[in-house]
């Protein structure tokens, strides 16, 4: 009876019936009362998010199962001090972490949201040498800005950490281990081999959920082995898999258990031969490679403004977009007028890997046919000669891939060559994005861009992918191109939200007030619940002026999700748009209490402190964010202004220098530059880097405004009152026109007192 109401229970979770699940799993609960079974009927009230229950059905247990699912819905309840007592118990100092890479992940969790960043790291790092597929720890590690590069994470020692868990043997770095120390798997299990029933109670590792760093929740379903455990939880006996051939009962020599991909090793051989059952590996297509055509010249869309802080994390809302002039045309062949790639490559790009795929479809698809036909061929020559020694030095690689030990892996029947070969594809494959996004988070743009490039194009085609080109191109202030690429990862994956909140201020930026409108619609349609959906609401409001409707909708998506920083951030733009600073204040510094590294949320609290004119604590502020991010020229321009405030005037020169380096497109830091030189009194200088701004700037108001200031410091009375006018005819904002027509009734001032005389 309990075998067959576990089994209900794993089948109902299987087809998502939570309540069926539930409800079973009460039934077994009350008749077999134990704590194996209230590990089942806690997962069942995870799976449906209502962790609470959870939480009291295993509150006191002692397994380590029952602690780590109890952790986790502790985790989920914001209760972290019993979440961490839980996995690390005070009364067992030296007790190992309940499931092994999933337990020191959650732990590494609960220890960066109570800010202790150096356990929050180690137990990172322990998660991922446990499991090196564990991305979501090497994710957090990149976000904390401790992650190495990925060519050492996902490096030899974890493909020989892999090759361990698959093949189920002590493997030295060398992989010639002898062929004693490999013990024999068989294919298919006897029907001793089978899981007795009383066995199939036995709850495994839950997997959590990965993909939400925001911690939100981080279980992905009910007990992840129970679901993954596919049909053999269903039946007590395993179906072999329809790729596997049964051959005959004799075995090839144990001499090529251990054989490298790369052909066999002559000094191994040996004539024995035992009889053991093998299968057929199953078969893998030639994996394809691509090469991006190398990164082009970018294009940028800003124009200069001096205005307050925006929301964008490269915070250029000093340099608006135009986005109708510097808009980059696709033309009707599918190429650009921009050479530039959609993510270091443009759609025109992707056209022609496309094509180029597509001519050598025929190539690959003989050889897969052909290796079809050649494994056949093998079969049947094992068939009938499988009985006779193989000869030390006449061997063929093929053969010996045949005759390699095989392992079930997931249902599917591998051998130890397949196994050999698909962990070092999978590695090489996660060396590329490891190392682009952790090049994303230390916000060296460009070089991330480039990385991504040397994917295969199924997976730059991908909706997460393209949503880091986006990001990446976002902080490059790049918008043009960050909307290309978001766009494109909507089409790809338009039920994902994850990365809309940036997508949003990207249209916010270039004004695109009609699609910013129909995305937040469209987000809000598809899951009213997530964060994402109110900010893009936010920022449709913000672009239409409406601040307090927009400090609203921010302020739904802080309540939906309290660790969703960038909300916090968007928050306080809203309330500096205001002038309600002190709230400001609060806003920015709850972000960095979620994420430290959240650099506009330094550059915020600096442009407020500058505005309140406390320069001391805007420099502070300032330098954190320039230490976070050295490559934003916005940062710099600022952080030169607040170090001029502070009668630091040749540093900030030097950072000013730098900022023009860093984006020769952005006027920012050269009108900054102007006003240091001006109040050094260096007035010919000044007009000299205001001439060429001007060239770059012709209608920005608050050029002419300086340099008539600048004039009038001179005495030169005509030309000033000639650029104050060019300046007022600019329309600036109602607080710059105000100071000009302060400064032009100052400029009469002396003339009437002179005419009284």
């Amino acid at each position: 009876m309990e075998a067959i109401l576990i089994d209900s229970v794993q089948k109902n979770l299987r087809h998502f019936m939570h309540s069926n699940a539930i409800f079973i799993s009460h039934r077994l609960c009350a008749q077999f009362p134990n704590e194996t079974n209230l590990q089942l009927l806690a997962g069942c009230y995870l799976q449906c998010n209502q962790a609470y229950a959870a939480y009291h059905i295993l509150k006191g247990t002692q397994m380590a199962q029952s602690r780590y699912l109890f952790a986790i819905s502790c985790f989920q309840m914001d209760l972290f001090s019993e979440a961490e007592a839980a996995l690390c118990p005070a009364n067992e100092p030296n007790a190992e972490v309940p499931n092994g890479s999933a337990g020191h992940y959650l732990l590494g969790l609960i220890y960066r949201y109570t800010d202790r960043r150096k356990s929050a790291i180690h137990h990172f790092k322990e998660s991922l040498s446990l499991d090196p597929l564990m991305w979501a720890a090497y994710e957090e590690l990149c976000i904390l800005g401790a992650a190495e590069e990925a060519s050492v994470v996902f490096g030899e020692s974890a493909a020989l950490c892999l090759q361990k868990q698959y093949l189920n043997c002590a493997t030295s770095p060398s992989m010639h281990s002898s062929v004693e120390d490999c013990p024999v798997i068989s294919a298919r299990p006897t029907v001793s081999e089978v899981a007795s029933p009383r066995q199939l109670r036995q709850v495994q590792g839950l997997k959590d959920n990965a993909g939400n760093h925001e911690g939100a929740s981080i279980l992905g379903g009910m007990a992840g082995q129970l679901i993954n455990s596919g049909p053999s939880n269903i039946s007590f006996y395993n179906t072999p898999s329809p790729m596997a051939t049964q051959v005959s009962s004799v075995a090839p020599p144990p001499l090529c258990r251990n054989l490298l991909p790369n052909g066999p090793n002559p000094n191994s051989l040996s004539s024995d031969s035992s009889s053991k059952s093998t299968v057929n590996s199953v078969l893998q297509a030639p994996r394809r490679k691509f090469v991006g055509e190398g990164k082009l010249r970018k294009i940028s869309g800003r124009l200069f403004s001096d205005s307050g802080p925006r929301r964008s994390s490269r915070l250029s809302g000093e340099a608006s977009i135009n986005a109708n002039g510097n808009a980059t045309v696709l033309s009707g062949n599918g190429t650009s007028n921009s050479s530039k790639h959609l993510g270091g490559s443009k759609l025109s790009h992707i056209k022609f890997r496309s094509m180029t795929i597509r001519k050598g479809q025929s190539w690959a698809n003989e050889n897969i046919e052909e290796g079809i036909h050649n494994d056949v061929q093998n079969d049947s020559h094992l068939n009938i000669t499988s009985t006779s020694s193989c000869s030390s030095h006449a061997i063929e690689v093929k053969s010996c891939e045949q005759k390699t030990p095989t392992f079930p892996v997931d249902g599917l029947v591998m051998s130890s060559s397949k196994v050999i070969s698909g962990t070092s594809e999978i590695l090489s494959l996660l060396r590329v994005l490891g190392e682009g996004y952790r090049l994303s988070c230390l916000y060296r743009c460009q070089d991330a861009l480039d990385t991504y490039l040397k994917l295969p194009l199924d997976h730059y085609n991908t909706g997460w992918v393209l949503r880091q080109v986006g990001k990446a191109y976002f902080e490059l202030v790049d918008y043009v191109e960050a909307d290309r690429a978001f766009s494109l990862a909507r089409q790809i994956t338009p039920y994902s939200l994850e990365g809309m909140d940036i997508y949003s201020t990207v249209l916010y930026h270039l004004k695109e007030d009609m699609k910013l409108s129909y995305l937040a619609q469209e987000l809000i349609s598809t899951d009213r619940l997530a964060p994402q959906s109110w900010c893009a609401m936010g920022n449709c409001y913000s672009l239409q002026k409406d601040h307090e409707t927009a400090l609203k909708n921010f302020q739904r998506a802080v309540q939906l999700n309290p660790r969703f920083a960038y909300a916090h951030t968007l928050c306080g733009h809203e309330y500096v748009a205001l002038e309600d600073f002190e709230n400001g204040v609060k806003c920015y510094q709850s972000s960095l209490m979620v994420d430290e590294r959240l650099y506009n949320a330094w550059y915020g609290l600096g442009m407020i402190y500058l505005h309140q004119e406390k320069f001391d604590f805007s420099e502070h502020h300032f330098r954190k964010a320039f230490q976070l991010n050295p490559q934003s020229s916005v940062i710099m321009s600022y952080f030169g202004t607040a170090l001029h405030a502070v009668k630091r005037s040749k540093e900030a020169m030097i950072i000013m220098e730098k900022a023009i380096l860093a984006d020769r497109k952005n006027p920012l830091p050269m009108y900054q530059k102007a006003n240091i030189l001006m109040s050094l009194e260096r007035f010919d200088e000044a007009l000299e880097v205001l001439e060429e701004l001007k060239e770059c700037s012709p209608s920005e108001s608050s050029v002419y405004a300086l340099m008539g200031n600048i004039y009038n410091r001179r005495n030169i009375h005509d030309r000033a009152m000639l650029h104050y006018g060019i300046a007022l005819d600019l329309k600036p904002s109602a607080t710059d026109a105000a100071t000009i027509k302060a400064a032009i009734e100052k400029l009469h001032v002396p003339d009437e007192i002179e005419d009284r005389l």
